[in-house]
């Protein structure tokens, strides 16, 4: 998975790459700052005390904080080519909203409304420019496939000239295929952190009201004090149970995004265990025993013969494989089984 972070100058979103990777942030000298976290996973930590292995891998995220963003920048080509390649490349977009006092006014909708629009903006571009390479080479030759794209395109190009984003258009789903490649920012999967202080009464702010009045409702809203966050994320797990506690923190917002990040994105994951490796690999929820293991490697997806798999519940309730295997728990699987979220897989490959 990974996540890019963006938002306007000012809005603290460096302040939230802190809080979300742990990773205490300097000057930027011009390039943006990149981690690899570990996702947790109660699952993959009672499987390592029971198998003992080697080598442990959870599900990662990579996250990204890119350079900010102002009206205009698009437009103007301010925003920069690996920014815009950054955001392009991303699964999903984190954008942070300020909501704390720093000499302007907050205005949360404003802000909202800049960044979609420069997506709005950057779409249309891209479009533009594709549909008149189309018709260059339509001239030359006629080509079904070609006049399909150009249709496609003509709607998602007129649903923009809207200053809709193509998150809300229905030819956008329908025609994914034919879109996939080309990673559109206004239809790239959205979540918003309002970031606080924690002077703020946010129930009774009515800027709030105003943000999820203009926000699509398939994006999900959440508010943290980053500040605090980010101080939080650099203590050790005692210190950090007790911070929580004083400050009446139910959960973290890094535990928070990447819950939201999973669901929005439907992800899932499928574990493997062993004395050498024990390790979660995140999937598509729908994702088939085939597609698993073409996951775990190209050639297991190809020689896929069958998967041998029990839940984790199961697994553990039972403990362990062999009173699975009695219980009849312990299932072989063909390519078209569903996966479920904390399936124990082992696949059976041909040479």
């Amino acid at each position: 998975m990974h996540l890019s972070i963006i938002g306007s100058p000012g809005c603290g979103k460096s302040t939230l790459f802190q809080a979300l990777s742990g990773n205490i942030v300097g000057n930027r000298s011009g390039s943006d700052h990149v981690a690899v976290i570990d996702v947790p996973d109660y699952r993959i930590d009672e499987l390592v005390r029971i198998f003992k292995p080697k080598k442990t891998i959870y599900t990662r995220i990579t996250l990204a904080d890119t350079a900010a963003i102002m009206e205009g920048d698009i437009k103007s080509d301010n925003a920069g080519v690996k920014n815009i390649q950054q955001m392009r490349g991303s699964d999903a977009l984190l954008l942070t909203l300020r909501n704390f006092d720093n000499g302007g006014a907050v205005r949360l909708r404003d802000e909202f409304l800049t960044i979609y629009s420069e997506f709005i903006i950057s779409d249309m571009i891209q479009i533009e420019g594709r549909m008149e390479r189309i018709r260059r080479q339509g001239v030359k030759k006629d080509n079904t496939l070609l006049a399909q794209e150009e249709e496609i395109l003509s709607e998602c190009l007129a649903h923009l000239s809207e200053e809709k984003p193509l998150s809300t258009a229905a030819v956008f789903n329908t025609g994914e295929k034919q879109l996939r490649n080309f990673q559109f920012l206004s239809g790239k999967p959205m979540m918003v952190v309002v970031n606080s202080s924690d002077e703020r009464n946010l129930a009774a702010d009515s800027t709030i009201e105003e943000l999820r009045n203009t926000i699509p409702d398939h994006i999900p809203i959440l508010s943290a004090d980053g500040k605090l966050e980010a101080e939080l994320a650099l203590m050790s797990e005692e210190e950090q149970k007790v911070f929580m506690e004083e400050y009446g923190i139910q959960q973290s917002v890094r535990g928070r995004i990447i819950r939201m990040a999973s669901e929005m994105l439907g992800l899932i994951s499928f574990l493997t265990v062993g004395e050498d490796e024990c390790r979660a690999w995140p999937v598509r929820n729908g994702s088939t025993a085939q597609d698993a293991a073409a996951a775990i490697h190209t050639d297991l997806g190809q020689k896929f013969i069958r998967a041998e798999t029990v839940s984790y519940s199961d697994f553990i309730n039972s403990g362990g494989f062999a009173e699975c295997k009695k219980k009849g728990l312990w299932r072989l699987e063909g390519k078209t089984y569903v996966v479920q979220d904390g399936d124990i897989l082992s696949i059976r490959a041909g040479n």
